[in-house]
């Protein structure tokens, strides 16, 4: 498998933590977001949506995290990152939806400079549209985790695909100055995940292509 990765995507840290939790490994590429090597020819032949991370396995080429992790999971030896029960697996996708379709979105890169670029924002007025997105979506998150905090992680005793993309939103909400004191369960299962190897060596700081 070959892996296109940024060490600070968001979505890209998801994919290096499903892969951790199941053994998988993948020969990486590194697309520099803030240069703009996503948007040269011979990328965009390979995603032409222009982000990371693309996963290449054989003759499948996929993009999208929660496509690739599912495609993972459904394929490939190693730890189950969903429950086997409908119910379960519906509960697990509603809160990693939350996260990687109503937060993440309207926060990333591209939008994060349309903001300070095309619309002349501040780079504080830019930080606290990052800061009020986030809050909004772990506020719905905290109430759904407390009503079912029975277990260690988001849902139940081991990580899913829930977890997979609740730490990448919160390691990225700490560098944004988010005030994380409202949220006590989020916090908990952040500082579980990150006790596990396959959270910590998916950190962003750790990776081949990190920068200060």
């Amino acid at each position: 498998m070959k892996l296109y990765d940024y060490f600070r995507s968001s979505a890209a840290y998801r994919v290096r933590i499903a892969m951790n939790l199941k053994g998988l490994s993948a020969d990486r590429e590194f697309i520099h977001l803030r240069k703009g090597e996503q948007r040269g020819e011979a990328y965009r032949a390979i995603n032409p949506q222009k982000l990371v991370p693309t996963l290449i396995d054989g003759d499948v080429t996929l993009s999208q995290s929660l496509a690739i992790i599912e495609y993972l999971d459904e394929t490939k030896d190693g730890a189950a990152l969903l429950p086997a029960d409908p119910v379960g697996r519906a509960r697990v996708r509603q809160l990693a939806q939350i996260i990687a379709c109503d937060i993440h979105p309207i926060n990333n890169l591209r939008i994060l400079g349309y903001l300070t670029g095309k619309l002349g924002l501040s780079e504080e007025q830019r930080d606290e549209w990052y800061r009020h997105w986030v809050k909004e979506g772990f506020e719905a998150l905290e109430a759904l985790l407390q009503d079912k905090a029975t277990g260690t992680f988001c849902h139940g005793d081991s990580p899913t695909l829930a977890d997979i993309c609740l730490v990448p939103q919160v390691f990225n909400g700490l560098r944004f100055k988010v005030d994380m004191a409202p949220y006590p369960v989020i916090n908990r299962i952040y500082a579980q995940c990150n006790t596990l190897d396959a959270f910590a060596e998916a950190k962003p700081d750790v990776q081949p292509d990190a920068e200060a």
